[in-house]
């Protein structure tokens, strides 16, 4: 008996967690900034991932209450924490430019947390590691054209560009510039500016 009261309990409070989460997104785009924010923060402190990540965007935003970078990124962590993707990656990007603490330590949990919201299909975080593996101070070219084609798969234009660098100077990848110009076209197609000038080049 104990046992099914504290069931319908967690059922009871994830329900009050989902309602006020729906009232703060309607909130939200009826304008009302505040309300929404009161919302979201009431159905995150009662443990709701997606209401943390909401809280966390508020936060950064400034949106309903005061921007607060730090308060932003402990929202996102909470977040993260239950394998919220897009607060992975969120909190990935705060750990890397505002994160406190070991710069190697960050370095190395922003990666994991990238790493997870790239495999989760965030394409975000695809394109974040594809520029990241392929900018960095030891580049890893096959790993970078990895991200940037699931990027570009889903749509990323910018991130089709870069596959399109890939295959016309040969990095992680045989050159072939038949196909870095088709790339380049299905860039430019999509509005990027980098592959009409590279095409036009």
């Amino acid at each position: 008996l104990e046992e099914a009261a504290f069931q319908l309990q967690q059922i009871f409070r994830i329900d009050i967690s989902i309602a006020l989460n729906i009232l703060g997104i309607e909130s939200m785009r009826a304008g009302h900034h505040r309300v929404a924010f009161t919302c979201f923060k009431l159905a995150a402190d009662r443990g709701y991932s997606k209401a943390q990540f909401n809280v966390g965007l508020c936060y950064e935003h400034g949106r309903g209450t005061e921007k607060d970078l730090e308060k932003a990124g402990f929202y996102y962590c909470q977040a993260a924490s239950s394998r919220h993707p897009m607060a992975q990656y969120r909190y990935a990007r705060y750990l890397l430019q505002h994160g406190p603490g070991n710069p190697w330590h960050r370095h190395h949990q922003a990666v994991t947390l990238l790493e997870q919201a790239a495999v989760a299909g965030i394409t975000e975080a695809q394109a974040y590691l594809g520029v990241f593996y392929m900018r960095g101070l030891q580049p890893q070219e096959k790993r970078a054209l990895k991200y940037l084609l699931l990027a570009a798969n889903s749509g990323d234009a910018q991130s089709r560009y870069h596959v399109g660098v890939c295959y016309e100077q040969g990095l992680g990848v045989q050159q072939n510039l038949a196909e870095a110009l088709r790339h380049y076209r299905q860039a430019a197609a999509a509005g990027n500016r980098h592959a009409r000038e590279r095409l036009r080049a």
